[in-house]
């Protein structure tokens, strides 16, 4: 059963974008600085394939996106979204 996506919120981070879901995702905060760090969570494996995923924090009902700075929030939010739809 996938995630929906309630809302995308920005934060004061340029690169960072918060989204808020339907239901917890984490009940402790859990942060990925690179994909081998996400290797054994799937989620957060699949996240880091959208190319300019850059990092992630999950918590409660949101996770909270870094990006690369050269990538660009069009190309990467549609991507997340299927993701999370499909996990």
């Amino acid at each position: 059963m996938g995630f929906t996506v309630h809302d995308v919120q920005p934060t004061p981070n340029p690169n960072a974008l918060k989204f808020i879901l339907d239901r917890p995702v984490s009940e402790q905060p859990t942060s990925f600085f690179n994909a081998g760090s996400a290797k054994d969570h799937p989620l957060a494996s699949r996240l880091f394939g959208v190319p300019g995923v850059s990092s992630l924090l999950l918590l409660g009902d949101f996770i909270t996106i870094n990006k690369s700075p050269e990538a660009r929030w069009a190309d990467i939010k549609g991507k997340v979204e299927q993701v999370l739809a499909t996990a």
